[in-house]
C-alpha cells in the first residue's frame, strides 16, 4: 500500500511539473542573430549594478563588496564602500546616479547591510559622493528590518521616475508567508522616497497605522529588474517567481501584486502553494514566463537607431543564459527573441546614450551590436 500510495503521489507531483514545462497560448519565442558583442569591461564575477558617468567612464559593483571605477581600460577600486554581507544572493548591489548627477553628484546603492540589532542582513540603501576615487558624504537613507540570516531574495534595483521620485525594491528575503502582504513588514515591496531619503506625503499608506510609509506597492516577491518607460516616464519591474511566474508589473499606488496569494508558479519541489492565479484587489501581471527564465537586469532600448529594438524591452536570463528582447504592442508583450543566445547567465542590463549595456557573470560589461 506504502509503494503505490507513493507511486501515486510521484505520479501527481510529475504531472503537476509537467504542466508548468510551457506557458499554453504564450506569445512566439524565437531566436534573433542579427547581434552579437562586444566586450567593454572584462573580467568581472557578478557586475550586479553599473551605470555611466557623465565622461562616459562607467561604475559598476561587484557582488562580493567592490565598486569599479572603469576609466581609459582601466579598473580603479573604489574605497569607502560600506560593509555588506556577501551571503547567497546578497552582497553590493545596485548602483544608479542621480538625475542631475553633473549638478549635485549624488549617487544611490543598495547593498545586504548587516547594521541592526538582529544578526544577519537586510536591503539597505545609501546615499553617496564619489570624490578622488572614495565614496564621501554617506548617508543611509532606508534600511530595511528585521535582518535575517537567510540569503535570498534581497531585491534590489534602483530607478528614478519622471517625477524624480526615487523606486527601489526589497525582495521577500525568505519570508513569503509574512512580509509581502503586511505593510508593517519590510520586504516584498517595491519602495518610493524623494531623493534626499524622505517620504513623499502622497505615498499610499502615509498615514496608516504602523506603515512602512515608504512603501509605493506590495505583494512582490524578489524584483531583480527595473526600468523607466522612456514615453510615459513609469516604474516598470520584473520580479523573480519559483518555478514559473516570474513576472513583468507596472507598480501603481497602493496596489498589490498578489505574491504569494496569487501566482503562476510552483513551488521547486514540484508541490504547489497556492490554488489560485487571481483575486478581487489583487493586480494581474503584464506578462509572466512559464517556465522561469530568473530575470535579472532590464531596460527599455531607447534611441539606439535600431528600429526592431527601440520601444521594447530587454531582459536578462540568468537561467537559460541570454538577453531577451521583449517586443510591445501598446505596451503588451506580443513577442519575444532570445539574443546573445548562450553567452552566459546575464545579471544586468542598462541603455545610456543609445548603446546597450550587458552585464554577464564571469565574463564582464558587453555592448550589444548589431551585425
Amino acid at each position: 500500500m506504502k509503494t503505490k500510495f507513493t507511486y501515486l503521489l510521484l505520479l501527481l507531483l510529475g504531472s503537476i511539473a509537467c504542466a508548468q514545462e510551457a506557458r499554453e497560448n504564450d506569445v512566439p519565442l524565437t531566436s534573433n542573430t542579427d547581434y552579437t558583442y562586444e566586450v567593454i569591461v572584462p573580467e568581472l564575477t557578478n557586475p550586479w549594478g553599473m551605470d555611466v558617468l557623465p565622461d562616459g567612464s562607467m561604475l559598476i559593483t561587484e557582488k562580493s563588496g567592490d565598486i569599479i571605477h572603469f576609466k581609459d581600460g582601466v579598473k580603479n577600486m573604489i574605497s569607502g564602500v560600506p560593509e555588506v554581507v556577501d551571503r547567497g544572493q546578497g552582497g553590493l548591489l545596485d548602483i544608479r546616479l542621480h538625475p542631475d548627477y553633473s549638478s549635485n553628484g549624488w549617487l544611490y546603492i543598495t547593498y545586504s547591510s548587516p547594521e541592526g540589532k538582529e544578526d544577519g542582513a537586510m536591503t539597505a540603501l545609501m546615499r553617496a559622493k564619489l570624490e578622488n576615487g572614495a565614496l564621501t558624504d554617506k548617508k543611509i537613507l532606508y534600511k530595511g528590518s528585521p535582518n535575517t540570516r537567510k540569503g535570498h531574495h534581497f531585491g534590489s534595483r534602483i530607478r528614478f521616475d519622471k517625477d524624480g521620485y526615487l523606486f527601489f525594491s526589497i525582495g521577500d528575503r525568505g519570508e513569503r508567508d509574512e512580509n509581502p502582504q503586511d505593510i508593517t513588514r519590510d520586504g516584498g515591496k517595491i519602495y518610493r522616497l524623494n531623493d534626499d531619503g524622505n517620504v513623499p506625503q502622497d505615498n499610499p499608506f502615509v498615514g496608516a497605522l504602523n506603515a512602512k510609509e515608504s512603501i509605493y506597492s506590495l505583494g512582490h516577491r524578489n524584483p531583480q529588474g527595473m526600468a523607466v518607460h522612456p514615453e510615459t516616464g513609469q516604474i516598470w519591474v520584473h520580479e523573480h517567481g519559483p518555478r514559473g511566474g516570474d513576472e513583468i508589473n507596472v507598480p501603481k499606488a497602493g496596489k498589490n501584486y498578489g505574491w504569494p496569494v496569487i501566482s503562476y508558479g510552483i513551488n521547486y519541489s514540484g508541490t504547489t502553494f497556492t490554488e489560485i492565479t487571481e483575486k478581487e484587489g489583487m493586480e494581474q501581471p503584464l506578462y509572466y514566463w512559464v517556465p522561469s527564465i530568473a530575470p535579472s537586469g532590464m531596460a527599455f532600448a531607447h534611441n539606439t537607431g535600431d528600429d526592431h529594438l527601440d520601444g521594447n524591452l530587454l531582459i536578462g536570463s540568468l537561467k537559460f543564459e541570454y538577453l531577451e528582447h521583449v517586443i510591445l504592442k501598446d505596451d503588451k508583450v506580443v513577442a519575444r527573441e532570445k539574443l546573445l543566445e548562450d553567452v552566459g547567465r546575464v545579471r544586468n542590463v542598462i541603455t545610456h546614450n543609445g548603446t546597450v549595456y550587458v552585464g554577464v557573470e564571469g565574463k564582464g560589461i558587453l555592448k550589444l551590436v548589431k551585425k
